[in-house]
Order: C-alpha cells, then structure tokens, then sequence
C-alpha cells in the first residue's frame, strides 16, 4: 500500500495531472497497487484565500505519505518566486530530497529541434543535486538600496551532500545506463573551490565503479556537445544551477517543456514527482493543455515506488499516442486533454489484454 498526496497547485496544473489519474487509478483497479490518493489545497487561491503558503500542519501531514504527485506552480497575481519558493523548494529541502531526476529522451522524430538527430540519438538522464550550490539561500544584502549596495548569494557544496549525488548517478548508470557511462558537469576551471571539490569526490568515488566509463565537461561545453553530439551522453551529474540551465536545453531538445518531467527524490524518504512545464495560466480551464509530461510524471512515480512494469505500460501508451496523433493541438493532434488520458488509459488497456490473450496462445 501507498500513500500519495497529491496537488494539482496551480492553472493546468489540475487538468493535466488529472489524466495522470486516470492511469494510475487504473493499474490501481486492475493490479491492486494500494494506492491511496489525498488531495492538498496548496497553491495561489489558497495563499490569495487565507495568506497561507505551506502551514506547517500539511509539512507535518505529509510526512506521512509515501510520494508527492504535483501539478503546476505560479500565477500572475502572485509576486513571482514567492510560491514557487514557498511550495516546490521548501518541500524539497524539508523532505531532503537531494536527487532531481530529469530524463531527456525525445519520443517522436517530430519533435527534434537538431538538424539529423532523432529519437536514437536523444536519449539520455541528468542527475541534478537538488539541496545545495546557490539555492541553498545564502547571503543577503549590505547597504540595500543604495548607490553602495552589495547582494550576495553562495554556493554551498558539502563533502556529504556532494558524495551522495555522485554515488547515486553511479548507481543509477550501472542499473539503467546505455554503456554505463557517467559524465560530471562543472566549472572546476573558474570555481576553483566548489567544483574542486566536486572534482575530488567524482575522482574517489569513481574507483568503486570500474564499469561504468567516467567523463567531464565543463558546463559551457556541455551545452555545446548537448546541441551538436547528444548522443554521447549517457547519464551526468551536475550541481543544482547547471542542473536545472541544462535540463531546461535538455527539454528544448526532447520536444519542449510539454514533454519534460522531473523527480525529486529521497530514496530513504518521500519523494516528488511533476512535470516540468509552468501553470499556463492563459491556458487554464480551457481543456486543451498537453498532459503527456503529467502523465510521464506518473509513471516515474510508479517505478520509484516498486512498479517498473507498470510506469514502462505508460511510457508505451506516450509513445503510441504521439504515433497516432491522439495528442493535443499544441503538439499537432486535435484531442482535449481528457481524451488524451482517456486514450491514454485505453492504449494501456489494449496492450495489457493483449499480453493476456498472448498468454493463452
């Protein structure tokens, strides 16, 4: 049995991850997952309601869950970063959860932005610190507001916190990696310090990993090769600011931010599974946002939480969706959002009686 809180959040938010649902209220039906869903009032008609963001009675009720499956956070009559702070970084500092997952895997020749790269070429995963570096929230101001004013804002990279990124993109290479291979991303030739360190540690850690092939690029370069050879990248590993700049180029070359998803995890806690693209809020109510990163989100929650087979049945029924065009109109299909998680759920279904009548064979 699982536990899941679940908020939509804000604009699409709630259609898009309703469709997500949908597929797990079915593998829910089907398969007996124990699955138990909780829906939370968090958000900017919450914080506009009662100036509330995130009460420390709901940090304290969903410490009791067992996953996060969020929609959307942001609206233009909320002062920007305020709830984006308030919900998506104080839920995952609180939670402790270190690892942002963000695969970047192109699902239709279609979608490449690169000139003769397709879908065997775009196919790889960024491991991203997600409690350290700059985000962390150090530093402040001095004479602020005045001709003399200094801001300061530090990266923070500890041994531990940087350790046990590097060690789970190991991991997780040997377990799912193409060659394995694992490439660390910094800047170590100007932050001499931080990335040094991330250097040190990539160096030590490495030794306990023999098979799995280690490589290194400096940020700037990185984003190059990502443009021009993405196909030699397997997984990489990445501080949390060139984490979240290079995935977001990842997400242009996979199709767009609709089809871009992320996990923020902590594999001895609860972890947060979202799609990556914004609220949308000229969109929302309208029944015509793209839930396919929603959905994937969902599937990447169900292989976190101990279902492999069932999250590759939804990868399957994206793939079949964008090959039939049963997608929505942004994305060159014509379906509302709910027909696409009701196809969704019904290419799932296909597919699983399929294997059974195969079975009988």
């Amino acid at each position: 049995m699982s536990n899941i809180a679940y908020i939509p959040g804000d604009g699409i938010g709630e259609e898009v991850t309703r469709q997500g649902l949908k597929v797990l209220d079915y593998f829910n039906d089907k398969h007996q997952l124990g699955l138990k869903f909780e829906k939370f009032d968090l958000g900017a008609e919450r914080y506009l309601r009662t100036g509330e963001i995130m009460p420390d009675g709901v940090l304290n009720k969903l410490e009791t869950f067992d996953a996060i499956y969020l929609g959307a956070v942001g609206d233009p009559r909320v002062e920007p970063g305020l709830l984006e702070k308030g919900i998506l970084l104080k839920l995952r500092f609180y939670f402790d959860q270190y690892i942002n997952l963000r695969p970047i895997k192109l699902y239709k020749e279609e979608f490449s932005p690169l000139k003769g790269k397709g879908v065997k070429d775009i196919n790889f995963t960024v491991v991203r610190e997600n409690t350290e570096g700059i985000y962390a929230g150090i530093g402040g101001f001095l004479k602020k507001d005045t001709p003399d004013e200094v801001a300061t804002q530090e990266m923070i990279s500890t041994r531990k916190g940087v350790d046990r990124i590097i060690k789970y993109a190991f991991e997780y290479a040997q377990k799912f990696g193409k060659e394995p291979k694992l490439t660390v991303c910094d800047k170590s030739n100007v932050l001499t310090y931080a990335h040094n360190l991330w250097q040190r540690a990539f160096k030590a850690m490495g030794e306990n990993y023999p098979d799995v092939a280690q490589d290194h690029y400096l940020v700037d370069a990185i984003t190059m090769k990502m443009v021009r050879n993405p196909e030699i990248f397997d997984v990489i590993v990445t501080c949390n600011i060139f984490g979240d700049i290079i995935t977001d180029l990842g997400a242009e070359i996979q199709g767009g931010m609709g089809m871009a998803v992320s996990g923020n995890i902590n594999p001895d806690s609860i972890s947060m599974f979202e799609p990556v693209h914004g609220s949308a809020p000229d969109i929302a109510g309208q029944n015509i946002a793209n839930p396919l990163a929603a959905v994937l989100a969902a599937a990447m929650m169900l292989q976190q939480l101990g279902h492999p087979e069932l999250a590759e049945k939804t990868e399957a029924a994206v793939v079949d969706a964008l090959s039939k065009n049963m997608i929505t109109g942004d994305i060159g299909g014509d379906l509302s959002t709910d027909e696409v998680g009701d196809y969704l759920v019904q290419s799932i279904k296909t597919n699983e009686e399929g294997e059974n009548d195969a079975e009988w064979d």
